[in-house]
């Protein structure tokens, strides 16, 4: 029962921690996440609203060759809860936002349209 409790554990003095075998993840691995809508979408095959802040398990990956001033774009790959057809978004690191790829149409915003006025504005 005690030796559950053991902080430290004995290493041999023979072992050689390079000899471990190490898992190498590929690059273009998809990572599974959970992950809130960003922004209120169509799905372009059915039809189905989804609004912003609406939880889905995404699948994540780096998009390779493309980057903003040394920032990573990352690509969202998620399902309509209607017709379980693909979606998927990237990050806008230029604009601080998201870009819808395929799969859903982003809806109206009018608060954004209101901050796009007063930068034209200034």
């Amino acid at each position: 029962m005690g030796e559950r409790k053991v902080l430290n554990k004995y290493y041999p003095p023979d072992f050689d921690p390079e000899l471990l075998p190490r898992n190498k993840r590929p690059r273009d691995k998809q990572i599974l996440v959970r992950i809130m809508l960003p922004m209120s979408i169509r799905c372009t095959m059915c039809g189905e609203f989804m609004r912003m802040g609406k939880k889905f398990n995404a699948k994540s990956e780096i998009v390779q060759d493309e980057d903003y001033l040394g920032i990573r774009i990352h690509r969202f790959f998620i399902k309509c809860v209607n017709c379980s057809g693909q979606i998927t978004f990237k990050t806008d690191p230029k604009n601080t936002d998201y870009v819808t790829e395929h799969g859903c149409t982003r809806n109206f915003e009018h608060w954004k349209e209101k901050v796009v006025d007063e930068d034209a504005a200034e």
